[in-house]
């Protein structure tokens, strides 16, 4: 289906003018038309000259109709109403004038007129109609035409056709206007309209790419959680922190992309932010000649670590707190976040990026998280190697505490050990004395504390692999075995003292009086303390400090 207009409006001259589709179309009507009453006035054969006169009007509307077919509407638009005003007027001139039918095809012409040429082709044509008229009115009038009329025919007849050739172009002006008008507000509401649908495109494209970048935002987001929980999961695993903090710093560059991954940790002075691991080949430069920076002093680290809050530097060279390092060249922003566990900043994580305005703010709650997990991870390797050296510490002076008590436990015992002689055991009393061929240690906590000795009646026996399995295990529980039997004697010992001591209290705590006091504890230490005088005496020392 064509969808062409038919009419359009010409913006220069306000009028509604028919399109070229319009124009075949009325063009290919006036021709079928012409044909038909060409044909019906054939028929009655009465009047020859109308029938060739309308035939060949008609075919010559054919022949515009055909141009008109191929775009070509200038002869049409022109031609026809011309044309038909003339065959109207040669009509009516041959047979009964302006009383002749063919005469109301004046205002039919100027109806055509006004779809062809518009409003000024309508009166042009009611013009050119009422001349017409007024000629086949002064025609029949005088007797000029062949067939003459003039008792019917007044001058009054002239101006009735030419007042109704007027009007219909007038009733036609008002119609083409409101058309005019019409289609000038349709054009308006569809002008804002196709406004409004750009305003509505133009939304929707701002809404798709808001949506698009919004997506494309917390993808990068989930991503950088990602990367965070496997990174946490790598590093948690490491509790050296010689090992753990290179680590850190080389995930966080190859699973973030960053130039630069730099980890600064604040000295016992809280003095200054101190490099400990670095990813970059300037950061292993730095580390050699041992980096730091003032804390509240040097650079985006040195304010972290003073501050506790995160720093962003978009570009570099415009930052007044960024610390421009020769070992770095590339970098063009940097991100610093403060390592703190309890609100106390130990440290900061430097990530630098050889991209300007490369962090933002929502990098930082991002980035935050992992610089969380990270001085967790930092402050659970300090504390598993604090852990870790209190208990090699406490081992040591164990071990320490153990060979002195069995030093003393040795020199306190009359019998150095005992020997089996195959049928009975004694005890040995001559250390000096040593025919064995095997000696295994008694160890506990790392001390020897006794030997296990073996002599072979042959001197020529070799001891087997189960022997020796045998012997050592006997060696380790014996060390076991003894060590609990010293801890058991202590703790009679212990017991027995503080029953002593308890026995002691409770017999001077039924005297209120001074000498009753001294008697008795006088009294129950010697009882508890054989072979040994006990005396218990008030004020020597007193007097001897007063001296």
């Amino acid at each position: 289906m064509n969808d062409t207009p038919l009419f359009k409006s010409s913006r220069k001259t306000g009028v509604l003018l028919t399109t070229d589709r319009m124009v075949f179309n009325i063009l290919l009507l006036t021709t079928i038309g012409l044909f038909i009453i060409a044909g019906v006035v054939s028929v009655e054969g009465d009047n020859p000259i109308a029938v060739w006169s309308l035939a060949v009007s008609a075919l010559i509307t054919a022949g515009a109709t055909l141009l008109a077919r191929r775009g070509i509407t200038a002869p049409g638009r022109i031609l026809v109403p011309s044309l038909l005003t003339f065959v109207v007027t040669f009509i009516a001139y041959n047979r009964y004038g302006l009383y002749h039918i063919s005469v109301s095809g004046f205002p039919v012409i100027v109806v055509l007129a006004s779809l062809l040429l518009g409003i000024r082709g309508a009166f042009t044509y009611a013009l050119l109609g009422s001349i017409a008229a007024a000629g086949l009115g002064y025609a029949d009038i005088n007797g000029i035409n062949p067939i003459s009329s003039s008792s019917q025919t007044g001058y009054d007849d002239i101006v009735v056709a030419a007042v109704l050739l007027f009007m219909t172009a007038s009733v036609l002006r008002v119609i083409i206007q409101r058309l005019t008008d019409s289609l000038h507000e349709a054009e308006s509401i569809a002008k804002m309209q196709e406004e409004a649908n750009l305003e509505l495109q133009e939304l929707q494209i701002g809404l798709e790419q808001r949506v698009d970048q919004r997506t494309a935002e917390l993808q990068n987001r989930v991503t950088q959680l990602q990367t965070i929980s496997q990174v946490s999961q790598i590093i948690a695993g490491i509790q050296n922190l010689d090992e753990l903090l290179p680590r850190i710093a080389e995930l966080i560059s190859q699973r973030f992309e960053i130039y630069h991954t730099g980890i600064f940790l604040v000295d016992n002075q809280n003095e200054y932010a101190v490099l400990q691991a670095a990813n970059s080949a300037g950061g292993q430069n730095m580390l050699a000649r041992g980096h730091r920076l003032r804390v509240g002093a040097q650079g985006i680290v040195g304010n972290v670590t003073s501050t506790g809050q995160a720093r962003i530097a978009l570009d570099v060279g415009e930052d007044a707190v960024y610390f421009d390092n020769p070992d770095l060249p590339d970098t063009r922003s940097e991100m610093a976040l403060p390592l703190k566990v309890a609100g106390q900043t130990f440290g900061a994580l430097d990530l630098q990026s050889t991209q300007p305005n490369a962090f933002g703010d929502e990098d930082i709650q991002t980035l935050s998280i992992l610089a969380d997990q990270v001085a967790i991870a930092i402050q659970n390797a300090r504390s598993f190697e604090q852990s870790r050296q209190a208990i090699e510490d406490a081992e040591v002076a164990y071990r320490q505490m153990t060979g002195q008590t069995w030093q003393q436990v040795t020199a306190q015992k009359k019998v150095l050990g005992y020997e089996y002689d195959g049928a009975t055991s004694k005890p040995i009393t001559d250390a000096s004395k040593d025919e064995s061929s095997l000696s295994i240690p008694l160890m506990l906590r790392g001390q020897t504390i006794g030997k296990l000795k073996l002599s072979a009646l042959e001197s020529d026996r070799k001891w087997t692999e189960d022997e020796l399995a045998m012997a050592q295990a006997a060696a380790e529980r014996t060390a076991l075995t003894l060590e609990s039997a010293r801890l058991l004697e202590e703790a009679q010992r212990r017991a027995t003292r503080e029953r002593v001591i308890g026995d002691i209290s409770s017999s001077i705590s039924t005297f209120s009086d001074m000498e009753g006091i001294l008697r008795t504890a006088v009294q129950q230490l010697g009882r508890r303390m054989g072979g040994a005088e006990v005396f218990l005496e008030l004020g020597s020392d007193l007097e001897t400090e007063n001296e």
